[in-house]
């Protein structure tokens, strides 16, 4: 037994000195199903091209972002690019655990640089990241918004047009909320504060940074009037449930609307989606070098290819998100003349105040206007957990238990459908 521990103990530390040298081999750690998975080779052949020095790509996926901040905060975990969420990007910052972003590639194109859209810029420079800008440590990925998911036939579109939908008797065990206490919390804390927002006497911004006790108190109060009428906090099951006419409010991101949305009018049912007058939230995922990256070179490559305009649209169209880039590549690939004209000049740039784009997944110019971006609580994040942990646990509706038995007992004939529609159309992922 000894025997075979020394020798363990050899191979490993043989496999450990020949490991040192990782020029040949990229650590990605990114989200499931948020990408084209043919995109990794074309990369391998493309940095070969590009530099003259083959790499292997190690591609490994997270569903959680404390999962992945975990690894490499505690066990300094060497991947050489991650795809964290915006708070986990700040929180990142701010906890040194991030490389900046060296854009010289050479004779390479800049494909960040230029194409990456001014809006998606100016949100990542509002970031609170101790004095640093997320700029220059992270690049977009995907984003999109939270907002009301809901069955035109039983809801109209004055009832959906608020929050407070999620409170109104009416639609009583018909209701699905994320279960995601803060982007539940910052909804509830706008539409709370919706009379100080008109009179101006505090901003959507200013609004996202209050993690205070009374404020948690406040949308506390609320979620506890609305618990008894919720058919089920999801993370992912909710859509579903949407489109089988189970549910007709859901308090939902746009990735997943636009899924139920196409899966429902496929079995006749109206799915609509918008963004509550009040003001709302946008939410973003982006690429970032790690402290603990062995192959830095080959992970900025890796970001600027993600950022290609062509690599672009074959992510979007296989996972179903929206990408960050402002390519004008991108917007001919997404228009389509079945939609009414909107203004995305904010973020294609002034020649794109009038067109035909789906508006769940780029919302309009006047939607855009009433939007926010959340931020890590940092220490208050225990109380934000402790409040949604009341808020949930008081009830578990019938409703509940059985949406979730009919869920199981489903799930291993739906599985095979699922993968085959998911690569179609991505639903939004747990946060």
């Amino acid at each position: 037994m000894k025997k075979l521990c020394l020798i363990a103990a050899a191979a490993a530390m043989l496999f450990c000195a020949c490991s040192e040298d990782r020029s040949a081999v990229l650590k990605v750690y990114n989200w499931s199903d948020y990408i084209d998975d043919e995109v990794i080779p074309v990369f391998e052949q493309w940095y070969e091209e590009q530099t003259g020095e083959p790499v292997k790509v190690i591609y490994q996926t997270f569903d959680v972002n404390e999962t992945m901040l975990s690894k490499i905060e505690k066990g300094h975990e060497d991947y050489d690019v991650v795809c964290p969420s915006d708070y986990i990007i700040e929180r990142m910052l701010k906890s040194g655990l991030l490389l900046p972003l060296d854009r010289d590639f050479g004779s390479t194109p800049n494909y960040i640089d230029d194409n990456l859209s001014p809006y998606i810029r100016s949100c990542f420079d509002k970031m609170q990241c101790g004095g640093l800008n997320a700029n220059d440590y992270s690049v977009g990925y995907m984003w999109g918004t939270t907002g009301i998911l809901y069955n035109a036939k039983y809801v109209t579109d004055e009832e959906a047009s608020t929050w407070d939908i999620i409170r109104n008797p009416k639609f009583a065990d018909k209701i699905f909320i994320k279960d995601s206490a803060r982007d539940v919390f910052s909804q509830i804390i706008i539409y709370l504060h919706r009379d100080d927002l008109e009179a101006g006497r505090v901003t959507l911004d200013e609004l996202m940074l209050d993690s205070s006790d009374k404020a948690l108190a406040e949308v506390e109060s609320y979620m506890k009037q609305v618990k008894d009428l919720v058919a089920g906090w999801e993370a992912d099951f909710g859509k579903d449930q949407m489109t089988q006419e189970r549910g007709w409010v859901s308090l939902n991101w746009s990735g997943d609307a636009v899924w139920a949305i196409e899966e429902a009018a496929n079995l006749g049912v109206d799915l609509r989606y918008v963004c509550p007058r009040e003001g709302f939230t946008v939410w973003f995922d982006g690429w970032v070098i790690p402290k603990y990256a062995k192959n830095i070179k080959a992970a900025k490559y890796w970001i600027n290819f993600m950022s290609r305009p062509d690599i672009v649209i074959r992510n979007v169209n296989v996972t179903g998100y929206v990408s960050v880039s402002g390519a004008p590549e991108v917007l001919e690939a997404f228009t389509k003349e079945e939609f009414d004209t909107i203004d995305l000049s904010y973020f294609f740039g002034p020649g794109a105040d009038s067109v035909r784009v789906n508006p769940v997944l780029y919302p309009d110019r006047a939607d855009i206007e009433r939007s926010t971006q959340e931020h890590d609580w940092g220490e208050r994040t225990p109380r934000l957990v402790e409040m949604w942990s009341r808020v949930k646990g008081e009830r578990a509706s019938g409703m509940t238990v059985g949406v979730i038995v009919v869920f199981l007992l489903a799930l291993a004939g739906f599985a095979v459908y699922r993968k085959a529609s998911s690569r179609k159309s991505k639903a939004r992922r747990s946060r």
